[in-house]
């Protein structure tokens, strides 16, 4: 038997993460992995729809070229390769991990997982064990009763992104990140795309002032919003899907290609020896404390499994805090209200802290400010004016409790704001900090500066 300090089952942003850094801090360090190293964000979720997205992204320029004085001609797609591109690029970061592996001397053992009593682990018939075990094993495509996946007419995000032909007409059934990027990257490519959505607005975990942005942006590109509905069965015996949506109107009947169930994520915590080991779970999460630890002694989870935020950065930095904490290093606990969530469809949307909404229920009196794009000189020459810089402050002692973007390019500036909460920054400090010009991150400070009634451009 193979003996290990430390063993991590399944090798995702939160599995690989964990190993690299046991094996920094010394550890004998092994990792399992039934598929394909990365995990589903690697080969299946972040980064191949990263890829998708951007071909959506140069689609749309070329069919908008004139509105920036160039003359593009016979411009079309080729569904086929936008599909191997984005296979591609996860193919290219599966390798990478591969690379990583092998660099930090972590043994990679192929094959399905299964945990045993004593910190041991089989994999197909065969036994390892070791002195601390992680549980990274993610999460899946979440399936309703009424909706079951078929693979082909009723399909999830891993059908979505390798999908052979293109499909006339989609239904997207939720508006979280997977639902409403996946209707983006189709209605881009010419699919005509229905959202469908059980809560009163698009993107519902996100500020209302965004939620009401992005309807706006989604139905001006030609995407059929239905909130307030959902679909109640599908009809899957002919050519085509029948889905019964319910709304406050009644029931209707849509047909289409393809429906896509994006209804959220279950973790992947079945058939792994939980029960043999007696790892306790709560509706369907491993329970565990700040440190990543369960019940159980030696075994230990991170990432999609346990509660809290199912995003690729906090099951790696839940990894980190992870291993850190067995190697005996003092670390500090994340703070989950201070975790940026990022949707990549146009127009982007990325945020943090509180909602303006969640603020004033928690008893803050609030200083809010807001700057739209339409008012920004680099957005203005970059043709894409849609969107805006939401920030909210507490007026008694200024500390940041929530920022909200939409627009082109914010998944790449709501770190200043996560920066900024990290180090208790007020809203006078943000707004003496000299921000460059043109940018779209000036936004941020003459956001701030409406908040304290000093805005220029505005």
């Amino acid at each position: 038997m193979s003996k290990y300090d430390i063993i991590v089952l399944g090798s995702g942003p939160g599995g690989y993460v964990a190993a690299i850094r046991a094996s920094q801090l010394g550890f004998k360090t092994a990792i399992i992995e039934k598929e394909s190293l990365g995990g589903v964000c690697l080969n299946w979720g972040c980064i191949p729809t990263k890829a998708l997205l951007k071909s959506a992204q140069v689609f749309n320029y070329l069919q908008h070229a004139e509105d920036y004085g160039l003359t593009v001609s016979g411009a079309d797609k080729n569904f086929g390769k936008v599909v191997e591109r984005s296979r591609g690029v996860a193919d290219g970061m599966s390798k990478g991990v591969q690379f990583l592996m092998k660099k930090n001397k972590i043994d990679v053992i192929n094959g399905f997982g299964k945990l045993k009593a004593g910190k041991k682990i089989d994999v197909e018939g065969t036994e390892y064990s070791a002195d601390h075990i992680i549980i990274a094993t993610g999460a899946r495509s979440r399936e309703l009763p009424n909706l079951p996946q078929d693979g082909k007419k009723v399909i999830g995000y891993r059908e979505a992104m390798s999908l052979e032909k293109q499909p006339k007409s989609m239904i997207v059934v939720g508006s979280g990140a997977i639902g409403v990027e996946f209707a983006h990257f189709y209605n881009a490519m010419g699919t005509d795309v229905t959202i469908v959505e059980y809560l009163p607005t698009l993107v519902p975990v996100e500020d209302e002032d965004v939620s009401k942005q992005f309807e706006r942006s989604f139905k001006k590109a030609g995407v059929k919003v239905m909130t307030n509905a959902s679909v109640e069965k599908v009809d899957t015996s002919g050519k085509t899907v029948k889905a019964t949506v319910k709304t406050k109107k009644g029931e209707e009947v849509i047909e289409a290609d393809v429906v896509l169930s994006a209804v959220g994520i279950v973790s992947n915590i079945e058939n792994i020896g939980l029960e043999d080991v007696g790892i306790v779970t709560d509706k369907g999460k491993i329970m565990v404390n700040d440190w990543y630890q369960t019940n159980i002694p030696g075994y230990y989870a991170i990432g999609d499994v346990v509660p809290g935020q199912a995003l690729a950065h906090v099951a790696s930095a839940e990894g980190i805090t992870c291993v850190e904490k067995i190697a005996g290093m003092h670390v500090e606990a994340i703070d989950y209200g201070n975790i940026p969530g990022c949707t990549y469809a146009t127009p982007e949307i990325a945020s943090v802290g509180m909602t303006e909404k969640q603020a004033k229920e928690a008893g803050y009196e609030l200083k809010v400010g807001k700057f739209p794009f339409s008012a920004s000189g680099k957005a203005s020459a970059a043709g894409t004016k849609d969107g805006f810089v939401k920030v909210i402050f507490d007026a008694k002692y200024g500390e940041w409790l929530g920022c909200h973007m939409i627009g082109a390019g914010v998944t790449d500036m709501i770190a200043e704001a996560v920066l900024g909460r990290k180090l208790e920054t007020t809203g006078h400090e943000v707004l003496k900090t000299i921000h460059p010009h043109p940018t779209m991150s000036e936004a941020v400070m003459e956001a701030v500066a409406d908040a304290y009634g000093e805005v220029i451009h505005l």
